[in-house]
């Protein structure tokens, strides 16, 4: 018998909780219904993995554009009162 299990228990927080649990109720299968389902499951946890790196690929995005936006509101304030200080000088 292999030492390592098939499906081997995942931290909490790398995969759900249902996940870990459907990997334990299929551990308890028969070997035979276990390598039917093995593929689909396999499938099923690359999907959160990458699920998981996209959203934090759009989380870092969105926290990018926040600051940029910041930076340019700030720009654009400062571009504003620059041009009311020149009017005033030119307007003397």
């Amino acid at each position: 018998m292999n030492a390592n299990p098939r499906f081997p228990e995942r931290s909490a927080e790398d995969l759900p909780r249902e996940v870990v649990d459907l990997a334990k109720h299929i551990a308890a299968l028969p070997a035979d219904l276990q390598e039917d389902l093995e593929a689909s499951y396999n499938r099923v946890i690359e999907s959160i993995r990458r699920r998981r790196r996209i959203l934090a690929l759009v989380q870092e995005a969105l926290s990018q554009l926040r600051l940029d936006v910041k930076y340019l509101m700030f720009d654009l304030e400062v571009t504003r009162s620059e041009r009311d200080e020149l009017r005033e000088r030119l307007g003397d």
